[in-house]
């Protein structure tokens, strides 16, 4: 037991280190249960106040090739005026001069008179990129918002006459859209520049400084609730021909036709979706004020610690087929447990990591575990298999209990045999004659004390000491202790017969069978350990056996007592014996009755 302590610390010491260490390591699978998540607890509770005006294959159709020249605009913007939009939050930039200066004069007229609209800018992080660049590079304090290089922005006359938001996409390494900058810290302004979600929720009326205040660095987790086929969404040229009643509504107008790919993104929910559609979900996140919190890596790692505790305490208190069970369970649990919170609280807690630490912790130690067990079974069947029958050895093997080293006191029925006529037949033969005939004789002997669930205790010469009950419990062991000394019996009639006709030589058995307490285990020094039993009653069988006459076997009161349902016996009267103080009833056995039920 020293020695599995020892290795499963020795084991589990990397394990501790490699789980807390190595914490973000998983982020792929961290991030696809995020993903999961996210895609299962959607509401799909489409907000009325969120319409979209899609740029979409129609009305490149009707308004011939990208891009339009920016009279296209002017009746769009007073359709929705007039349909009493609150707001018009346009995610196309106008950051480059149009082929008709007058049409872009006559745009900025008409945007004048108005103070609902936006106009996209577009922030430049380190690389220079716009929408899907990768922001891990750029500086973002603890508190405040991200920090860009410039601003990529529209047209002077444009900006002049519009409210200006970013549309910059917030990417994790995978490509995914799961996070929104909520600001963006840009040159030559005091004031951070809010993104076109914020900025159309603050129009709109929605309270979005107590929802700022809530991210020191002005970072969010986008709450996915719907799918871009769950908002409404209007083709450009429809509004055109016909101003739809759109009153108090937050349009956004955008590119939903196909081609359009830098519009095209990535997030938990959907493989690809428009940009339009993001902006979209968060918006509706900031109107109905819900987030998505992160538990944070102290409970991930506390987690951690519990999973490895666990995960010790099942592999090594409880069976393997147990164990595996209950480390299921807790997977189900620890994934079904962060679900419910994500979904109803919307709490994500990275159980991936810990998840790992319990699979791995389990792993290393079940192999440590069947290792040692494996040794054990190993010893047991060496020691016990020559001894013991095969289906004792397994089932010792397959028990859980240890074979103790000393003594225990334990009821065991002990067969003792001795050889009667051996010595004038061993000088009629040669060494190899008398190896051969022992080994046909206890051949003989064995196989019925096994077939009995017997163990061999000792041969000693042409004697042998035959346990019953030991090592593991036998139930009715007197019964099969009689019926292998009569089964023995019956057998030696051949060999008494055989011996006679060969060498003229008469050969007999004596059998004493005695049931009683007596000390069995291994026993003997640190040098030299035999399984076996010693005690009064394991004399007194012997002093049974010393009684018997030729080819009789006999059994003391107490088997006798134990089994004379089984068997039919003939009481041969009380013998003093060598070593007791009162005499001993014996029984002799004449045959066999019947089984016990």
């Amino acid at each position: 037991m020293k020695k599995q302590l020892k290795v499963s610390l020795i084991g589990n010491i990397p394990i501790v280190l490699i789980c807390f260490l190595l914490v973000s390591s998983l982020s792929v699978l961290s991030n696809a249960l995020y993903d999961f998540n996210m895609r299962n607890s959607m509401s799909q509770e489409y907000h009325q106040d969120i319409v979209v005006v899609g740029i979409d294959d129609k009305s490149l159709k009707e308004n011939g090739a990208w891009p339009w020249d920016r009279s296209k605009y002017i009746p769009l913007i007073e359709n929705l005026e007039n349909a009493g939009a609150k707001v018009i939050a346009f995610d196309v930039m106008f950051n480059e001069a149009g082929a008709n200066a007058e049409s872009d004069k006559k745009l900025a007229e008409t945007l004048g008179k108005y103070k609902n609209i936006i106009f996209p800018a577009q922030a430049v992080f380190e690389g220079g990129s716009y929408d899907f660049d990768n922001t891990s590079t750029a500086y973002h304090p603890k508190n405040g918002p991200i920090e860009a290089k410039g601003l990529t922005s529209s047209l002077e006359l444009f900006g002049k006459v519009t409210q200006t938001a970013h549309i910059n996409a917030d990417l994790d390494k995978d490509g995914v859209i799961r996070n929104t900058f909520l600001q963006v810290k840009v040159p030559n302004s005091a004031a951070p520049l809010p993104s076109m979600a914020v900025k159309a929720a603050e129009i709109a009326g929605v309270d979005v400084t107590s929802q700022l205040d809530k991210y020191p660095n002005k970072e969010m987790a986008i709450r996915y609730d719907l799918l871009f086929s769950d908002f409404q969404t209007i083709p450009f040229v429809d509004v055109v021909n016909k101003a739809p009643k759109l009153k108090d509504r937050i349009v956004l107008v955008g590119f939903t036709a196909n081609g359009f790919e830098n519009d095209d993104g990535k997030t938990p929910i959907e493989k690809k979706t428009k940009l339009i559609y993001v902006h979209a979900n968060i918006i509706n996140q900031l109107i109905n004020d819900s987030h998505i919190k992160d538990a944070g890596i102290g409970l991930t790692r506390l987690l951690i610690a519990v999973m490895i505790a666990l995960a010790l305490l099942l592999t090594w208190l409880l069976r393997p087929t147990y164990s595996v069970i209950a480390v299921f369970v807790l997977l189900a649990i620890a994934l079904g447990g962060q679900y419910w919170l994500f979904a109803s609280q919307g709490l994500f807690v990275n159980v991936v990591n810990p998840i790992a630490a319990l699979l791995l912790t389990f792993l290393v130690n079940i192999s440590i575990k069947t290792y040692f067990e494996t040794k054990q079974k190993n010893y047991i069947t060496k020691q016990f298999g020559r001894y013991i029958s095969p289906e004792l050895v397994k089932e010792i093997a397959a028990s859980d209990q240890e074979i103790k080293l000393g003594g225990t006191s334990k009821e065991l029925t002990v067969l003792f045999l001795d050889v009667r006529g051996f010595t004038p037949l061993s000088e009629k033969l040669s060494p190899e004659e008398v190896v051969g005939f022992l080994n046909m004789m206890f051949d003989l002997i064995t196989e019925r004390a096994l077939a009995n669930h017997g163990t061999i205790d000792k041969f000693i010469g042409d004697a042998a000491m035959i346990l019953y009950n030991a090592p593991l419990d036998v139930q009715h062991h007197p019964y099969y202790a009689v019926k292998s000394a009569f089964e023995i019996q019956k057998g030696m009639e051949k060999v008494r017969a055989d011996v006679l006709e060969k060498y003229g030589v008469t050969i007999a058995v004596g059998i004493g069978i005695n049931t009683g307490q007596v000390v069995v285990g291994n026993i003997g020094s640190y040098l030299r350990v035999d399984y076996t039993a010693i005690g009064d009653n394991v004399n007194t069988a012997a002093r049974i056996e010393s009684n018997t006459q030729p080819n009789q076997v006999l059994v003391s009161e107490a088997t006798y007592e134990l089994t004379k349902d089984y068997f039919e016996y003939n009481c041969i009267g009380e013998k003093m014996m060598k070593g007791k103080s009162v005499p001993v009833k014996l029984y002799e056995v004449l045959g066999i009755v019947k089984a016990p039920a």
